[in-house]
């Protein structure tokens, strides 16, 4: 499956971004998604992940219910909303699939976008 991410930019902090993934090549709810980001000099970090139909989300433990995943088999895309921006938030966000639900609270994925960049300014 191929990925494209979008939505990154430029935001103070306390800003809003929403980020969007579209998908093509395979069947797209046959995929757990996910949201996994690289701040600079530091690893790749779970940001969030949702089940195949959506019913049911996951969150890293340094969203602190400001991110919220959703999304849409119908349109192959899969969104993430960020509220409340802070600084070290600042990272580049893979969008990210993989055929196995245990795969969701990792960073262990079978296909990854390539990444947009997020900047968030204090």
């Amino acid at each position: 499956v191929q990925l494209q991410a979008s939505g990154g930019g430029l935001v103070q902090a306390g800003g809003s971004l929403k980020l969007s993934c579209a998908a093509s090549g395979r069947t797209f709810s046959n995929y757990v998604m996910a949201w996994v980001r690289q701040a600079p000099g530091k690893e790749r970090k779970f940001v969030a992940g949702i089940s195949r139909n959506g019913d049911r989300t996951y969150y890293g433990d340094s969203n602190g219910g400001r991110f919220t995943i959703s999304r849409d088999n119908a349109k192959n895309t899969v969104s993430l909303q960020m509220n409340s921006l802070k600084p070290e938030d600042t990272a580049v966000y893979y969008c990210a699939a993989a055929a196995q639900s245990y795969a969701l609270g990792t960073v262990e994925y079978d296909y990854w976008g390539q990444g947009t960049l997020v900047t968030v300014s204090s």
